[in-house]
């Protein structure tokens, strides 16, 4: 193949990157482009920061070894057979996903690739094992997680892919202008990028063998803060679960990056996963109380421990896990508020809310989801005692 195009999504890297990988093995001139997307525009500002700073980010990653990403606005199918004509590409390599908007959108960039001749071909990267790679008896998805849990410990996983010594661009494209910079919403946001991913990655990897002492000390704060650069591709998950592998007492690190995956999978078995109740029969009697919904958006619930995660939430776009739970247990289990409306605040803020996920998890606390024991509740002032017993994690964000 003589030309062909990277479309970047939500793989905004060089490390590990098979679609740029295959590319660059397969093709005489490589273009990496990059569509910012008006449609996903303006929904978080914490989102739209990031992403832009992820974007610039690997524009000059790829300026350093030579090469440039193009950068276009508009409907991503449009913009990249736009290109394709262009500079005469034959070709369009992209990674593959689950959510409902990039399944329509690789569906339909497949439709527009045969009409106009080009050869479409989507490619693993955001996960470890493939959403549909792994599948029980008599089904399609693993519903409950310590079966995936044990057949995903057992599956063969790709291997890595190198850095391209080479992405030769062809001479003469217009790689455009990036837009504005966004201002963004917290203040004390995680910046985006491989750069600071890869930077934070090694950080990380000194101190894994703390995790499964330390992942619920709330005020410790003593994960890895990694999951804004996985949602975003800045960090291959394989890369990391391979580097923390070598690491002593990093299972039940590695073993979070499997709940991560067993999310795509029920998201990719089922795409409605941030609108529908994925459990059938779930009891969905949920309150309209617009009042107790904005006290616990604000952190004005007057429960300290609830308060102080929204608080995290607004000021950092990220919260800790344990945090995550009480607040939406409170939500759920002690307003009667509907998860979609806590779903969607997390979507406002969170820099790592990607729809498997963010989703998944919602619908586990709201007892609608994959939780095998859906009436859970976690009692904030337990929770506080057993996670911030002295008090710092709530005086940190009061």
């Amino acid at each position: 193949m003589r030309t062909a195009i990277v479309l970047f999504t939500r793989d905004l890297r060089v490390h590990d990157n098979p679609a740029l990988a295959s590319a660059c093995a397969t093709a005489e001139q490589v273009v990496p482009l990059f569509v910012f997307d008006p449609e996903l525009a303006g929904r978080s500002p914490n989102r739209d920061r990031f992403l832009h700073q992820s974007v610039t980010d690997l524009r000059e990653i790829l300026r350093s070894r030579g090469s440039d990403l193009v950068v276009r606005q508009g409907d991503p199918v449009a913009e990249t057979v736009r290109l394709a004509g262009e500079v005469g590409a034959e070709g369009v390599a992209a990674a593959a996903d689950v959510s409902n908007y990039a399944r329509r959108r690789e569906r339909r960039l497949t439709a527009e690739g045969e009409r106009h001749r080009l050869s479409v071909r989507f490619f693993p990267g955001l996960t470890i094992v493939d959403p549909g790679a792994l599948q029980p008896g008599g089904g399609d998805h693993y519903r409950v997680f310590s079966p995936y849990h044990r057949s995903w410990t057992a599956a063969k996983w790709r291997d890595e892919v190198g850095v391209p010594k080479k992405v030769p661009l062809p001479p003469g494209v217009q790689v455009g202008r990036l837009p504005a910079a966004p201002a963004g919403a917290s203040p004390d946001a995680a910046p985006g990028g491989e750069t600071a991913a890869r930077q934070r990655l090694r950080g990380w990897l000194r101190n894994v063998e703390e995790y499964d002492d330390g992942h619920n000390d709330l005020a410790g704060d003593r994960t890895s803060r990694l999951s804004p650069y996985l949602r975003f591709g800045c960090l291959s998950p394989l890369e990391l679960a391979h580097a923390a592998l070598g690491k002593p007492g990093s299972d039940p690190f590695v073993r979070q990056l499997c709940w991560r995956d067993f999310y795509y999978q029920v998201a990719y078995a089922f795409p409605e996963i941030s609108h529908k109740a994925y459990r059938r029969g779930a009891t969905e009697g949920w309150r309209d109380n617009e009042e107790a919904f904005q006290r616990w958006a604000e952190g004005r619930t007057g429960v300290p421990i609830v308060d102080a995660g929204m608080h995290q939430l607004r000021r950092e776009g990220w919260m800790h896990n344990r945090a995550r739970l009480v607040t939406a247990s409170y939500l759920t289990k002690d307003l009667g508020v509907d998860w979609r409306r806590g779903l969607g605040e997390f979507y406002r803020w969170l820099l790592d809310g990607d729809v498997p996920n963010n989703s998944g998890n919602w619908q586990w606390v709201a007892g609608t989801g994959n939780d095998t024991r859906p009436y859970r509740r976690f009692n904030p002032e337990r929770q506080r005692e057993r996670y911030d017993p002295t008090g710092e994690y709530v005086a940190r964000y009061a």
